[in-house]
């Protein structure tokens, strides 16, 4: 085998770091509260606030502080907070029970769910799965948009709960948490329990039916199924704020974030050169490459000529196997994270290490990939490598891109969505798919493909297409994929046969 390595072509002008870009959150959720604020107050006719964020942009710490804020509010007496999978409703709803105490906030759950509910949540908020269990001592609570958009909840919310600060609905705020997951004729079950609404949520997320499959083609900007506040974002009762600050990746994947987000004004990071790293084992050939190369924290992908045809776009063993090569001297030799961590206002603290040996918190690595069948061939793989070095729980996972959105992970490998691709279709070239799974590693990210992206993208024709689930008419995704691709480190390994 040979390999060579080139190094990306766009860079991260203009980037600032540490407090200077956790101020621009700051400042930006200020503006945010500040909308909220007056339209609780009569002052102003907003009766939609949109928050709107990049990946790990620190939103449900936002959120968290527009629900205190506005529970601090005179004309505010309850408020709701819901989103569509209770993955989301139950960390945010342990944050806020942190935040407020057990005794204000509800999680409001159904019962066969109750055994999903982390201790830890359980310790820090009341709990209920019926309308008449809620303390009447909550003013916070919390669930999915099924559970609280259940037929008739509102009315059983009014009779139980009575009526909040606005006299007529049982909340004066309804939150939003993910709002570009949650389907339009979802959010329309909820809307209706309290006169203002908070959407706040990455922008680049994937909704969970397909956008694209509108069947009200004579009116393109409506579709139930599209995220909903795509209806309301140009609305002049609606008030939209972008948070132009991002914490979760390396300061090196700067440029890439800008790439996916290139329309908005300002995209900062809070990690500064140096402060997130990766200590690799002695490496030798191939691996030593790749691996040096994914832990300067610049994006890196690797295309690999001359392997065997797949089976099926989704049946690729001799690309998993390249990655199990890549895989095995790391994890026989070890390996560790650092990671420095900030006070809130972005301030660096202390520098966390983080063994493969004794892993905590989020999981090291994780392979993703966009179809079933190819997770699960990397799934067995994980557990084959698992087995082969006694792996504790937390060093190795593998998942759909779809599953794994909301997570985080220090090392991403992915299988590119292109890759073996013979033309640009629907699935394949989905922004929010190729975003998400782009946007997961707070530490290092490879792409692994088979060769010729650059010859697929050249040839495909300029498509319109749908950014961000917005209706609209920008060329995509031809033009959107090289820009992406252009964040890369481009390595290309071709493997001779013997």
């Amino acid at each position: 085998m040979t390999i060579t390595l080139s190094v990306p072509t766009a860079s991260a002008e203009n980037a600032v770091h540490h407090e200077q870009a956790a101020r621009g959150n700051i400042d930006a959720a200020q503006r945010a509260i500040s909308a909220l604020t007056a339209a609780l107050s009569g002052s102003a006719d907003f009766d939609k606030i949109l928050l709107r964020a990049a990946a790990g942009a620190g939103k449900s710490y936002a959120l968290v502080r527009m629900v205190r804020e506005a529970l601090d509010h005179p004309d505010c007496t309850r408020v709701a907070v819901t989103a569509f999978a209770n993955k989301q409703v139950f960390p945010l709803a342990g944050d806020l029970g942190k935040a407020l105490g057990a005794a204000r906030v509800c999680l409001f759950v159904a019962g066969d769910r109750l055994p999903d509910v982390p201790q830890e949540v359980r310790d820090n908020v009341s709990i209920a799965s019926t309308t008449s269990a809620i303390p009447t001592s909550c003013d916070v609570v919390l669930g999915t948009s099924h559970k609280l958009g259940a037929f008739g909840e509102r009315r059983r919310l009014l009779n139980e709960l009575g009526e909040a600060a606005n006299g007529s609905l049982p909340f004066d705020v309804l939150f939003v948490d993910e709002a570009w997951q949650l389907p339009r004729h979802r959010y329309s079950t909820v809307e209706g329990l309290a006169p203002v609404s908070v959407g706040v949520g990455d922008v680049g997320q994937l909704p969970p039916i397909d956008p694209s499959q509108n069947p009200w083609r004579g009116d393109p900007g409506y579709n139930p199924y599209r995220a909903w506040p795509t209806a309301y974002e140009k609305n002049e009762a609606t008030c939209v704020v972008d948070l132009p600050a991002v914490w979760r990746p390396t300061a090196a994947q700067l440029p890439l974030w800008r790439a996916f987000y290139s329309d908005w004004d300002e995209l900062q990071c809070v990690a500064a050169p140096g402060d997130r790293s990766v200590e690799l084992p002695p490496l030798t050939g191939t691996p030593s490459v790749v691996w040096n190369s994914v832990v300067t924290g610049n994006p890196t992908l690797l295309e690999v000529d001359g392997l065997p045809a797949p089976e099926a776009v989704d049946i690729d063993l001799p690309v998993l196997g390249v990655v199990e090569d890549l895989l095995a001297p790391l994890l026989e030799g070890g390996f560790s994270t650092v990671t420095r961590r900030y006070d809130s206002q972005g301030a660096p603290l202390d520098a966390v290490r983080t063994d493969a040996a004794t892993p905590h918190g989020d999981p090291l690595i994780v392979i993703l990939a966009t179809r079933n069948q190819l997770v699960d061939d990397a799934t067995d793989m994980v557990e084959r490598l698992t087995d082969k070095y006694a792996l504790p729980e937390g060093v190795l996972v593998a998942s759909t891109v779809d599953s794994w959105q909301g997570q985080t992970n220090a090392i991403t490998i992915a299988i590119h969505p292109l890759s073996g691709a013979e033309q640009l279709d629907e699935f394949n070239s989905a922004f929010g798919r190729l975003a998400v799974t782009c946007t997961r590693a707070t530490h290092g990210l490879l792409m692994v493909a088979r060769g010729g992206l650059d010859d697929l993208l050249a040839k495909a024709p300029a498509r319109p297409g749908t950014p961000l689930g917005e209706p609209g008419s920008r060329s995509l995704p031809r033009q959107t994929h090289q820009r992406i691709l252009a964040a890369f480190s481009r390595a290309r390994l071709v493997d001779e046969p013997a």
